[in-house]
């Protein structure tokens, strides 16, 4: 972690940001409103993850976005790509280590409701970890035990819901479901779903919220709508469908995201 550290902190040449944005699948046009960007590709730096999928990037911008200093990290590991669910550890703690405060997690995400289509934005509220896995799977000390009942920060929520609500700009809420993948959900588990109060499933987040949590860090997240879940409309779902939707929702999230910033948010955190 401490080359990687060292390295930023060496490219980022003082800037100080005290919030970071994690940009899900198709969701990385964001970094091209970072006025006066850095880019650091993950290979440059020890421990950041070396995503396989398609429309992650795989670098860090910085700058300022809404004249507010930002760290965006377009890309992310996902579960199923390697079956290691803490593979965002690294990356995190780097970001814990730089004194960032807030972490603004986005994904890509199929909706259980038929009233949240495609190209709507949900502020999730809560999370179902379905999975099986969970990142902090053999941490030995005893703060792998991380209540998770706020797990999203209210008061990074209300800020979020603030800026949608200025912009006039359609904001749901609900609750995320983290299946494993990397196949699409059947039916079934979408009926399941639902009664489980699941208003949203994906594949990430949950573990950066977890992991970010243990790190003390606050935590906010928002799903773009790219389609509706499978039984819902009788069609097949498709990796290249959610590339193709996700900047239709992504150009409201990046509308509400930049009213948060230019309203502000909490200071960072000075590092250890």
């Amino acid at each position: 972690m401490k080359e990687a550290l060292d390295r930023l902190v060496e490219r980022l040449d003082g800037l100080a940001p005290a919030t970071a944005l994690v940009l899900g699948s198709g969701l990385g046009g964001l970094v091209d409103q970072v006025d006066d960007p850095v880019r650091i590709s993950y290979a440059e730096l020890p421990g950041f993850p070396r995503s396989g999928v398609t429309g992650h990037a795989g670098e860090v911008v910085a700058g300022h976005f809404a004249g507010t200093p930002v760290l965006m990290l377009s890309g992310r590991a996902h579960y199923y790509e390697h079956g290691n669910a803490a593979a965002m550890r690294p990356a995190l703690e780097v970001l814990a280590g730089l004194g960032i405060s807030n972490l603004i997690l986005t994904n890509a995400a199929g909706s259980v409701d038929p009233d949240m289509g495609p190209g709507s934005v949900m502020l999730i509220t809560d999370h179902i970890n379905f999975s099986g896995s969970n990142p902090l799977i053999g941490e030995p000390s005893d703060r792998r035990f991380v209540g998770l009942t706020e797990a999203y920060d209210a008061g990074l929520r209300a800020a979020i819901e603030t800026a949608a609500k200025a912009t006039a700009t359609a904001l749901h809420k609900g609750v995320y479901m983290w299946f494993s993948g990397p196949c699409f959900e059947t039916p079934a588990e979408i009926r399941m779903a639902r009664v489980m109060g699941a208003n949203a499933v994906g594949m990430s987040t949950v573990p950066e919220v977890i992991l970010a949590r243990f790190l003390g860090l606050r935590v906010a997240a928002c799903s773009v709508i790219t389609n509706l879940a499978a039984g819902m409309t009788g069609a097949e779902l498709s990796h290249e469908e959610t590339k193709d939707m996700a900047p239709v929702g992504g150009a409201r999230l990046a509308t509400i995201l930049q009213r948060v910033f230019h309203d502000g948010l909490p200071e960072r955190k000075v590092p250890a």
